[in-house]
């Protein structure tokens, strides 16, 4: 079994290498399903909600796998793929300003509009309330994970780490939502 895995690795690896924005798409896309999955079985539902799930996986696929492949390369070709640790401040910095706050901005208005079909009076209202302690919290927890990205990781592996990053990050925001429900009701 263990080589099963390896070579299975070892394929993925090869594929991020020749079709790297592809592989991030399925990969983003692939991720945000499992997320989805558990965090609706956190969550209490009994039922999986399929067109939750594809509508999740189209913000994975659609938009977080090519917007990190380009991200993480404009980054790489800003700073001609330094890894000190004034160019990996620098990058988390650039990182926590813009696509951190962009993101979980763009995933709050897209969850609210597409998933659950709230009118946009209510997202606006929704994410102008919460929005604020949202970031808080990313920016408690996303610049290690930045740290650790920029760092460590080669530039082919930098969206599917994040990508898994997003995907306790998402679980998180599941429960925090269920847990504000339940305060609520």
């Amino acid at each position: 079994m263990g080589s099963l895995a390896k070579k299975g690795l070892n394929n993925y690896v090869k594929q991020l290498q020749e079709h790297p924005l592809r592989t991030k798409v399925i990969t983003a896309g692939v991720v945000s399903a499992i997320s989805d999955i558990v965090s609706q079985k956190l969550s209490g539902i009994q039922k999986l909600q399929l067109k939750r799930l594809l509508l999740k996986v189209l913000f994975g696929a659609g938009y977080i796998g090519p917007f990190g492949h380009f991200f993480h390369l404009i980054l790489d070709k800003i700073f001609k793929g330094k890894r000190d640790t004034k160019t990996v401040a620098k990058k988390v910095l650039i990182e926590q300003c813009t696509s951190s706050p962009w993101n979980n901005l763009l995933f709050m208005i897209y969850y609210g509009l597409v998933v659950e079909g709230q009118p946009w009076v209510t997202v606006k209202a929704k994410v102008k309330k919460d929005y604020p302690s949202v970031q808080y919290t990313a920016w408690t927890i996303s610049p290690i994970v930045g740290w650790i990205n920029h760092k460590f990781l080669p530039l082919h592996f930098r969206v599917v780490f994040h990508s898994v990053a997003a995907f306790f990050w998402s679980i998180f925001l599941n429960l925090r939502a269920r847990s504000l429900a339940l305060t609520k009701a």
